[in-house]
């Protein structure tokens, strides 16, 4: 194995990519490849890539693919200079969690992005 690079599907595309971008990720890559109509795009910040897709897309495929924003699922993203981060972003988003040590020795906090999925940002300091 190679990578890991989860799929998100979401209702708005627009909304979406402004979220992450606001959070300091680039879009990379869309589908269709030009104009806004896109059902496609995947965005990057460092080594950390994540693939959204517009849950129309799926059409009748894959049932099994709850159709609902929100996930039983955290997205735990490591990073450098976490406290900067935290200051970077903190006022454009809904923060969870402030900036707190854990039991393990990690410097997390939590937000929810504009689709309810909960993102947790960690460094081992």
């Amino acid at each position: 194995m190679e990578s890991l690079s989860p799929n998100i599907f979401v209702d708005s595309m627009t909304e979406t990519i402004a979220f992450y971008k606001s959070i300091g990720f680039q879009l990379v890559m869309t589908v269709p490849d030009n104009g806004e109509d896109f059902i496609w795009a995947m965005m990057m910040n460092g080594n950390v890539t994540f693939m959204f897709q517009t849950f129309a897309s799926l059409g009748e495929e894959l049932p099994e693919i709850s159709r609902k924003n929100g996930a039983s699922q955290l997205l735990y993203i490591k990073l450098k200079e976490i406290r900067q981060y935290f200051d970077l972003i903190k006022d454009k988003v809904k923060v969870l969690k402030g900036l707190e040590t854990t039991f393990y020795g990690a410097t997390e906090f939590s937000i929810v992005d504009n689709n309810n999925y909960v993102l947790t940002f960690a460094e081992d300091e």
